[in-house]
């Protein structure tokens, strides 16, 4: 694979900046993407999945939960920053607009800048494509994005730094996957009861090793991944069997329809935009999905492919087996994915590599959430809750996400795991304070 060096310079590099910090006050204590969460949203018999605000960058994006960028909306990147050199980005950074306090803004130095801003990764990526968004929007809460998967190792030096902060890790030395065999998973449904849990989500997250990321893309490098992609998709039978809707020349139909079933991403994060992420939109872009839409993939949406297996009830089991299901029969459809040793799977920001697993539930938990330790509850088992629309979003009706808060540092299995524990802990809070019925 083009990236796969795994050289004396990167462990020299790595030495060179092994200052372990914690995120600033401002930065939100969220150890999920900024923008990879999607939201269940029951509509009569469908599990439906909509991009919605996760504020992990402390950003306010202007984006209603439920817009819908069709294709031939084409917003076009903003201008603020995307021709900037790196010295004008620098200034930017260093004379901000508006309050930074980003991860970029604490780890970026004046020697790493002399270290890294000549330094070209085999992809054709620099600094400043991994930079830019950060610059332009100085309220970001991470500010970097990798241009490609090289550039985890030849900008290590400021990523490594900002992937300890973010995932709140000392060393990266994130393990080998392990889905585990699903043939002998020791759970099954959380909520045999349907009292509590609405649905449950598991998704991942791959990158094509042999592309770059947004920033180096081409029109011809997002068309032929969507060609390869949709290739390994029309492979996969029994439940998974489904068909690919491009964005490009989409029908009315099939917009009203996946609009109805919200289904459909957008084109409206400015971070994503000004990191070059939505260039060429909507070309080499779409949307696959089973024929009982319990399984969908977005395709060159912020990542390469991101895959989500999901469905009403808490049969996590079901679920998860889904997804395993879907990645092995993608491997060996020829697929292969961008993945480095200590870093695990590598996604276009940094938030979202490891195992790039998050896996959540829609619960019903008014008694617990009503205490005053529920935070400190959820931390005791390594899992998160937030309103069912994002990170800093209110409960409807007392209903709670409640996902996995780790992704690097420990394998897939591992964090559904993890996860399960803490699901099953927070209906037995909930049963034992009355709630439950």
């Amino acid at each position: 694979m083009m990236y796969s060096r795994y050289s004396r310079l990167v462990n020299l590099q790595r030495k060179e900046d092994s200052r372990g910090s914690v995120i600033e006050n401002c930065v939100s204590e969220n150890t999920d993407t900024r923008g990879e969460n999607l939201t269940r949203v029951d509509t009569g018999h469908l599990v439906g999945a909509v991009k919605v605000e996760d504020k992990a960058d402390q950003a306010i994006r202007g984006q209603e939960e439920d817009s819908i960028s069709l294709p031939g909306s084409g917003l076009q990147p903003d201008e603020i920053c995307r021709d900037a050199s790196l010295d004008q980005l620098w200034d930017r950074l260093c004379n901000p607009p508006t309050k930074c306090c980003s991860l970029l803004k604490r780890h970026l130095t004046p020697e790493l800048l002399v270290l890294l801003r000549d330094r070209i990764t085999e992809f054709g990526g620099r600094l400043e494509d991994c930079i830019r968004s950060g610059c332009e929007n100085t309220d970001s809460g991470v500010g970097v994005y990798a241009s490609d998967p090289d550039a985890y190792t030849v900008f290590a030096p400021l990523l490594d730094a900002v992937i300890k902060d973010y995932h709140k890790v000392s060393e990266l030395n994130h393990p080998n996957p392990d889905l585990g065999d699903i043939a002998k998973l020791d759970f099954g449904d959380l909520d045999p009861s349907g009292n509590l849990i609405v649905s449950t989500r598991v998704r991942v997250g791959r990158s094509h090793d042999s592309y770059g990321f947004p920033p180096v893309l081409t029109k011809e490098d997002r068309v032929e991944m969507e060609k390869k992609s949709q290739e390994a998709l029309n492979k996969l039978d029994g439940e998974l069997k489904g068909s690919y809707y491009p964005l490009s020349g989409m029908s009315k139909e099939t917009q009203k329809q996946l609009t109805e079933d919200h289904f459909l991403f957008n084109d409206s994060d400015r971070f994503l935009r000004a990191a070059g992420g939505y260039r060429d939109w909507p070309t080499g872009r779409g949307i696959y999905f089973n024929d009982n839409k319990t399984f969908l993939v977005w395709v060159n949406e912020e990542d390469h492919l991101r895959f989500i297996s999901m469905q009403k009830g808490g049969n996590l089991k079901e679920v998860y087996a889904r997804l395993v299901k879907a990645i092995r029969a993608l491997e060996s459809s020829g697929l292969s994915f961008a993945k480095r040793e200590g870093l695990g799977y590598l996604t276009f920001c940094p938030s979202n590599l490891g195992t790039t697993l998050r896996a959540s539930v829609h619960i019903k938990i008014p008694k617990l959430a009503a205490t005053p330790d529920f935070k400190a509850f959820c931390d005791k088992y390594n899992i998160q809750a937030r309103g069912i629309h994002g990170e800093h979003t209110e409960s409807v009706g007392g209903v709670y996400d409640i996902s996995n808060k780790r992704r690097l540092g420990l394998t897939e299995i591992s964090a559904i795991q993890e996860m399960r524990r803490g699901v099953e802990a927070v209906i037995a809070e909930e049963k034992r304070l009355g709630g439950g019925n």
